[in-house]
């Protein structure tokens, strides 16, 4: 006997992939929609995968059938991925769906979409509540369109009761935008030194796919309309990134610390380079839905490191991670850090 009946959205992705495989091992049955239709080697035989295109209207509501007692979104964005969902409100019980830690705003306004102008950066509250203030919902960038998704979501109310999940800097197997890609590539390129801006001590809250993973399990057992963070237990800084990076791989780097932002060009950016710490509070998610987390940042990494070195071996980075192909002068230019070192 079931659980009950769930509808993934985007089950091949990341998020997906981990997701399908922890609802299923908690005994719900799983219909696994996607683009291509794909599998994870990872699910039992019994979830069904489903090829569909989320913009097709129609389309959706016919994979739907006639519903689900939970929908899990992966790739909702905006104002119209919410309202289509409200549409098929009389056949979804609940849903859990993924939004982000960049709808936050500081309490001057300054976000991430700001955080690249003059005096931009954000500096949060320590850690950031729920409750902390959002940029406004729109369609222009990544943030406020999670924030229209958020609430047209949210106002759908008892017709339509909704965890949204916060996430932060998601990271793991099958991630297509991997920041630890920064130190694993620099140690199988065995380049010999790494540069670090703010003294290697910024802080981005991550999350492991199978914590987020954990907390969607949670919240599919337990309906609500709600907006809770989602992030790991621990939240080290880029410094101890790197090194844990280096432990996993056998290696050894040289790093240079820099007091204060990158002393020119990108040279000391890094993916997490934070001028201030960001780290989400997870006491909601501990008392609304009994969450502890299935594993840590540091315990995680070995696994995502020997992933990556697998998907690097022989083969063009940005090939296989084309997410990240417009960092590429900002992470990897050796030639501005042998410079600038040299002065």
């Amino acid at each position: 006997m079931t659980k009950g009946r769930v509808f993934v959205l985007g089950a091949t992705g990341q998020v997906g992939r981990a997701a399908v495989a922890t609802l299923a091992a908690d005994g719900w049955e799983i219909r696994a929609a996607s683009r291509g239709g794909g599998r994870d080697e990872r699910w039992p035989e019994d979830v069904r995968a489903i090829r569909v295109d989320r913009e097709d209207d129609a389309a959706l509501a016919a994979a739907l059938g006639d519903g689900c007692d939970v929908l899990v979104d992966m790739v909702a964005y905006g104002r119209g991925h919410a309202r289509q969902l409200r549409a098929l409100a009389d056949r979804i019980g609940s849903a859990v769906v993924i939004s982000s830690g960049a709808v936050y705003e500081d309490d001057k306004g300054r976000n991430f979409d700001t955080q690249d102008k003059p005096g931009g950066f954000p500096r949060y509250p320590v850690p950031i509540p729920e409750s902390q203030r959002t940029v406004a919902p729109g369609e222009a960038t990544y943030g406020t369109r999670k924030v229209a998704l958020e609430r047209e979501l949210l106002a759908a109310g008892d017709e339509l009761p909704v965890t949204l999940l916060r996430a932060g800097a998601i990271h793991g197997l099958h991630c297509r935008g991997p920041r630890e890609l920064f130190f694993v590539r620099r140690a199988l390129d065995r380049r010999p030194v790494r540069i670090l801006a703010y003294n290697g001590q910024s802080r981005f809250h991550p999350v492991h796919v199978g914590n987020l993973a954990e907390l969607i399990r949670l919240a599919a057992a337990k309906p609500g309309s709600r907006v809770l963070n989602a992030g790991d237990p621990d939240i080290p800084t880029v410094a101890e990134i790197g090194a844990g990076v280096d432990a996993a791989l056998g290696v050894t780097s040289e790093t240079v610390l820099i007091d204060g932002p990158p002393p020119v060009g990108t040279v000391g950016l890094t993916p997490w380079g934070a001028e201030h710490p960001i780290v989400y509070d997870m006491t909601a998610a501990e008392r609304e839905l009994g969450y502890r987390a299935i594993t840590s940042y540091a315990d995680s990494l070995p696994a995502t490191v020997e992933w990556l070195a697998r998907q690097l071996d022989g083969r063009d980075w940005r090939e296989i991670f084309s997410n990240l192909v417009k960092y590429e002068d900002d992470w990897f230019d050796y030639a501005a850090e042998d410079s600038w070192l040299e002065g």
